[in-house]
């Protein structure tokens, strides 16, 4: 039994504390515990020791003593160690009773599948080891010269200004790197943003259905949501709120998780209503730049002359999760309040990190990254919709934007709960598959699955459709 002590007081009670939080823990009423004589040679103690911390656990009801058979955790031990009660402690705060709400493991949705030969999860990236050897030499060479100080709050100038020159070309935005905050991705992006501009019970608006964690930051920050349908033209502006939220949640590029690309009417509409009422727009671009039928459309961000747009940007799409890196492009009038926040919430974002990637999008080895990830989520893509279409027929329902790194299908006719049982079945036979419900608020009863293709080759991905109709097939769907 591996124990350890924390070495406060007489060693009989070190012992009872590492015994009893041990049997809180993790061992099962009923087990049989160590004889005095062994506990006590594997731990190099006496056997005195342990059978003065036997004889107060017995006391307290955690353990019991059976004639000539030994010593075992009682079937109805108290559970209320000085370590079992602090977990129990409430919560000091109404935010973090709210994150406590909104942020519970146990009802996350479940977008990293682990256990499954082929994967279609959300947290999957696109592996590339061209990149995996570029990155390393871009990190070792940073490594050498960058400053062992924190960098400054914004960023580090020359990635700011790399982003710059990045946007300008390829999503349309003029910016400054003044306007530009590094931050450490989308989620502290949102989380950044309602600390500077919404104050506990504010409205804001936000697409139905969207990101699943966008809604969680909101809601923890004590934002009231109001949900706003989206459509084949993207947000249906008509149905923003007379009375206008202090926010709008918005990704216009590439709708998550529909797929849809906001019009161009409906964008104008939407920076004339900030406008009008004096609102902010929370624009996510996080995938904007893979568009496969055409080119890239502008974001949202450079139409917007009132400067009511709140532009943020990531690298953990196009490069790799646990990047961690991503940027804001801020409203003038909010830069020393975004500035401000950022420091207040970790002083800055990795300096090493942070030079290596603007070197590495200086030198052009970003874009020449982004045109072969484009390449290969195209083949996937064409490989995943032509298998679906060829072996399922009608069966599905496809969103196909011809944009981004998912895929949004599904069961036409079948109810919610319906395709919660085929998704069951799905797994057993292999396939990880996140459902679509976990998006909404409100989720309809439709059966619903999103298909990120971005973690499979095209050759896994054409074994895996096989196995998708086949549970299909055995649903009698």
């Amino acid at each position: 039994m591996h124990l350890e002590l924390d070495g406060l007081g007489p060693l009989h009670a070190q012992l009872t504390r590492a015994l009893r939080d041990r049997l809180v823990a993790s061992i099962g009423g009923g087990s049989r515990l160590p004889s005095s004589r062994q506990l006590a040679n594997e731990l190099g103690i006496s056997r005195n020791t342990v059978m003065a911390a036997y004889e107060q656990l017995r006391a307290e009801g955690f353990i019991e003593s059976r004639a000539a058979s030994g010593n075992f955790v009682a079937a109805t031990r108290r559970i209320d160690s000085p370590a079992a009660t602090r977990e129990r402690l409430e919560p000091q705060s109404r935010y973090s009773r709210r994150m406590r709400r909104y942020h519970n493991q146990s009802n996350l949705p479940s977008h990293h599948i682990s256990g499954v030969r082929y994967s279609f999860d959300c947290s999957t990236p696109l592996t590339n080891p061209a990149l995996t050897s570029a990155w390393a030499r871009e990190l070792a060479r940073a490594a050498a010269y960058t400053s062992p100080f924190n960098a400054e709050a914004q960023g580090l100038p020359e990635l700011r200004e790399a982003i710059c020159d990045y946007l300008v070309r390829r999503r349309g935005v003029q910016a400054t790197p003044d306007d530009v905050l590094v931050v450490a991705g989308t989620q502290q992006g949102i989380a950044l943003t309602a600390r500077v501009l919404l104050d506990e019970g504010d409205e804001v608006a936000i697409e139905e259905p969207q990101y699943f964690a966008t809604r969680q930051v909101l809601q923890a920050h004590g934002a009231q949501l109001h949900g706003v349908p989206v459509d084949q033209e993207g947000l249906c502006c008509s149905a923003l709120p007379d009375e206008a939220p202090r926010l709008v949640c918005v990704t216009p590029s590439h709708q998550f998780p529909s797929g849809a690309i906001m019009s161009m009417s409906r964008r104008l509409a939407l920076l004339e209503y900030a406008e009008r009422h004096r609102c902010w727009v929370f624009e996510d671009d996080y995938d904007g730049e893979f568009r496969y039928d055409t080119k890239p459309i502008p974001a949202l961000r450079s139409l917007d002359g009132g400067n009511r747009v709140i532009y943020s940007g990531t690298f953990s799409k196009a490069m790799f999760p646990a990047l961690r890196l991503g940027y804001l492009v801020m409203p003038p009038s909010l830069r020393q309040d975004f500035v401000a926040a950022k420091w207040l919430n970790d002083f800055s974002s990795p300096a090493i990190e942070q030079a290596a990637l603007a070197n590495f999008i200086a030198t052009g080895g970003f874009e020449r990254h982004m045109r072969r990830s484009a390449k290969a989520l195209q083949e996937r893509r064409t490989a995943l919709i032509d298998g679906l279409r060829q072996h399922a027929g009608d069966r599905l329902e496809i969103a196909d934007s011809h944009a981004g790194m998912h895929l949004l299908v599904w069961l036409r006719g079948k109810s919610r709960q319906q395709g919660e049982a085929f998704l069951v079945r799905a797994r057993a036979a292999g396939l990880g598959i996140p459902p679509i419900a976990p998006e909404y608020m409100d989720p309809p009863d439709r059966a619903g699955m999103l298909l990120k293709y971005a973690g499979l080759s095209t050759a896994e991905i054409r074994e895996a459709v096989p196995l998708f109709v086949r549970c299909l097939d055995q649903m009698g769907f």
